[in-house]
């Protein structure tokens, strides 16, 4: 397969799939193609390799780049440091311009420069020089006369969205990456941050239904039905426990059986209350708008518009019940009416807080806010909506 080929599919599949389509490929090729990815897919495929594979891979790419990789395999998902580039110009403070621009008359064919990046004898960073500020200097003039000292850099272990909020004023087209003493460790693209970025919040959708990350369009079927298949099981489990709730009224269902008309109503009503409180939730929690202080306050406005919402909707939905009963002669049609609207207002509001607790609790259990929450919500959303409005019918109307 041609590599141009072999690249494109690589584009288009999980490092799992990605890896074992490489595993029969030199270690000089494979170099090759992932210096081609994006730093953060590079990572993902790269660390899926056992361990001597991956340090051939990583001996076998230009530039020192795959030492990078190694140490980027060291950080979380989600950090600076797994983006993290080798820095193709760096020199001391007391080189002269034309050295510089002499050394790097060979470096500019092979990668391209935007920043000659300034350190000290131990690699602390000491300053930057934009590339094009060499045609206006001195030849004979020195890069500390002319860097800007102490220029803006990220830390390798910061959170991306973290990052993300810090360069977004700045629009630089490259990130030098520091540890804490201020050594220079590697540079961040802009443009890789962004993209990575995109991917996360594009990967929010599927993970709120149980689709992982990591599933690409070309994830083999095999690979697709495994990560897929666990969670449907569960979405089963909850489903029955829904289920089990309608089961708990069946008398109720048997004697007033119109109820089983407006059952769906309550439902979708009170879901989709809580889908746009969990869409706004997960919004503020993955630009980092929602700060631990500002939780329950995030809780009790959801409770409110849930509130609000229900009770304007219940009493459209509560007329739509009275006609109904009164059309088919139902001696309960008013009763049926106002519940109906209090089983809606209940359910919203449960709903909306639903929407809002459950992603702020999965990241406390230290697990990813997005994943699955739609099916646990769901669950709620139903038990409770079915729940309070044959409860009610139940205990008023029998």
């Amino acid at each position: 397969m041609p590599d141009q080929e072999l690249l494109d599919d690589l584009r288009n599949l999980d490092p799992r799939t990605a890896a074992e389509r490489l595993w029969e490929v030199s270690d000089a090729t494979i170099a090759g193609l992932l210096g081609q990815l994006p730093t953060g897919l590079a990572v993902d495929i790269l660390e899926e390799f056992a361990e001597d594979r991956r340090l051939a891979i990583a001996e076998a790419t230009p530039f020192g780049q795959g030492q990078l990789w190694l140490k980027g395999h060291s950080y979380p998902d989600d950090t600076v440091g797994r983006l993290m580039e080798r820095p193709p110009a760096v020199f001391r403070p007391d080189e002269t311009i034309a050295a510089v621009t002499e050394t790097l008359r060979e470096t500019v064919k092979k990668r391209m420069v935007i920043y000659i990046l300034v350190t000290t004898s131990d690699g602390r960073l000491a300053g930057l020089v934009a590339f094009r500020e060499l045609l206006f200097a001195r030849p004979e003039q020195t890069l500390a006369e002319v860097m800007i000292a102490d220029p803006f850099h990220l830390k390798p272990e910061a959170k991306l969205q973290d990052a993300m909020r810090e360069v977004v004023t700045r629009h630089f087209p490259i990130y030098p990456v520091c540890d804490a003493e201020g050594h220079l460790l590697g540079v961040v693209r802009g443009q890789t941050m962004f993209e990575e970025q995109a991917f996360e919040i594009s990967a929010q959708a599927g993970a709120m239904v149980g689709v992982e990350k990591e599933e690409r369009v070309g994830t083999p079927f095999a690979r697709s039905f495994k990560f897929r298949h666990p969670w449907l099981q569960l979405n089963l489990l909850t489903a029955f426990v829904a289920a089990a709730v309608v089961g708990l009224f069946e008398h109720t269902l048997e004697q007033i059986v119109v109820l089983a008309v407006f059952l769906p109503v309550l439902a979708g009503q009170s879901g989709n209350t809580g889908c746009q409180a969990l869409a706004v939730t997960l919004r503020a929690m993955t630009l980092g708008e929602l700060r631990p202080d500002q939780a329950w306050a995030s809780v009790l406005k959801e409770g409110l518009l849930g509130l609000c919402n229900g009770a304007v909707v219940g009493l459209v939905a509560g007329a739509g019940m009275w006609a109904y009963a009164s059309g088919q002669g139902n001696p309960h049609a008013l009763g049926l009416g106002l519940i109906v609207v209090a089983a809606m207002a209940l359910s919203c509001v449960i709903s909306g807080v639903s929407g809002a607790v459950i992603p702020l609790t999965l990241k406390r259990l230290g697990a990813d806010p997005a994943t699955a929450s739609s099916i646990f919500l769901t669950t709620a959303t139903d038990v409770v909506s079915m729940g309070a409005f044959l409860g009610l019918a139940t205990a008023f109307l029998l």
